[in-house]
């Protein structure tokens, strides 16, 4: 006859089992895919294990149900948020301490009994060098980083939370800026599940609009590491790696510097910080533009102090020019006035000359010009003299 078991024999026979080969707590990694706290304070889990370089969502290998009781919960919840700076939540890699058993009713449990937060802090640690070493990997590492950054950084998409601080304390820091500095938001959540799809979608809407922009802004307020986590995702990194224009990124975290951080044009520490650097800027190039008026200003001084030493030289140059060709002039109508008083008609008479004029007045040149018997006029220094022709050339006609 065979041997048999109810049910219930062989569900005590497994937890005996358990019990003996798993007397005492032990450590286990894994990922928290569900989460629930129930009225009565008891904290519920999935927990998993995936298959190596699978992602979110994909089947798993191993899963198990977790509890943490009511009176350790708060204990470590507290101890978690603070070495984290977040609370306990779906998709997080944890490494707990569990007490295995095995109830006949309910199967097999782990209760929770502690928590490693700095396994989590790690885990975080260890995804931010796998995504640094796959854009390097994929030739993107240094491409923001060699965009062109325009002289003034005027036009700015931003890309952050409009409810949050820190893009209040940026938009302040714009504000008080003397310069005519735009800014269109692009809003996005910045930290939480959605956050990391959230700000690629951010960005790719900028990128449709790419020449009404000079840079873009990526900024948040402060947070924990934890917080980090989107801006250490590959996707969101790529995104700011490959983008068209430079990225200024702001993202508010003294302790950390994010992968974000790392490929963006321009890092600096908060929102403020890179309102001020964009303002900054505007001042700088303002300031350029007065240098270069001042010594614009000392050129042409300079240049109009020797154009006018030129022109007192050449001034200088024609006057004695002038002077010298009105004396030369002078000298030759001196030396043509003496001709002209020389060869005047009235000196020549006064030495002895005459003009003879026929009847008609015209002068007489020739012989051939009077007839014998006209009446011709002899002009003589002090007159006139009025006679007839009686002969020409000594021949009377």
């Amino acid at each position: 006859m065979r041997e048999s078991f109810t049910l219930y024999e062989l569900q005590r026979i497994i937890g005996c089992a358990v019990e003996q080969f798993l007397p005492r707590p032990v450590w286990v990694s894994a990922e928290i895919s569900e989460l629930k706290v129930n009225a009565s304070g008891h904290c519920y889990m999935e927990l998993v294990e995936r298959e190596q370089n699978s992602t979110s969502g994909s089947a798993a290998k191993a899963q198990a149900r977790a509890v943490i009781w009511k009176n350790r919960f708060p204990h470590l919840a507290a101890k978690f948020e603070s070495a984290t700076g977040r609370r306990l939540a779906a998709a997080m890699k944890v490494l707990v301490e569990v007490s295995v058993t095995h109830h006949p009713l309910y199967g097999l449990s782990l209760q929770i009994t502690d928590i490693d937060p700095t396994y989590t802090i790690g885990e975080a640690e260890r995804q931010k060098q796998i995504t640094i070493a796959r854009l390097k990997e994929d030739g993107v590492w240094d491409m923001n980083r060699g965009v062109d950054i325009p002289l003034i950084v005027q036009r700015v998409a931003v890309v952050s939370s409009a409810t949050a601080a820190g893009y209040r304390d940026f938009m302040q820091e714009i504000a008080s800026s003397p310069y005519n500095i735009t800014t269109t938001l692009f809003e996005a959540a910045m930290q939480g599940e959605s956050s990391e799809q959230s700000i690629t979608t951010a960005l790719q809407a900028i990128a449709l609009r790419e020449e009404e922009f000079d840079a873009v802004a990526i900024i948040r307020g402060g947070g924990s590491v934890s917080d980090l986590e989107c801006f250490n995702a590959y996707l969101t990194a790529a995104c700011v790696a490959q983008f068209p224009l430079p990225v200024l990124s702001g993202i508010g975290h003294d302790k950390d510097t994010s992968v974000v951080d790392m490929v963006a044009a321009v890092h600096l520490k908060t929102p403020t910080a890179v309102a001020a650097w964009i303002c900054d800027r505007a001042a700088a190039f303002d300031g350029q533009l007065e240098y270069y008026a001042v010594l614009l200003q000392q050129y042409c001084t300079k240049a109009t102090q020797r154009a006018e030493l030129r022109l007192t030289q050449q001034f200088e140059l024609l006057n004695r020019a002038v002077k010298t060709a009105l004396t030369r002039q002078q000298d030759k109508l001196t030396a043509y006035a003496m001709i002209v008083e020389n060869f005047a008609p009235s000196r020549l008479l006064k030495l002895g000359f005459a003009v003879a004029r026929g009847e008609s007045g015209a002068v007489i040149r020739s012989v051939n010009e009077c007839a014998v018997g006209s009446k011709i006029t002899i002009e003589v220094a002090d007159g006139d003299l009025v006679t007839k022709v009686i002969a020409r050339d000594g021949k009377e006609e």
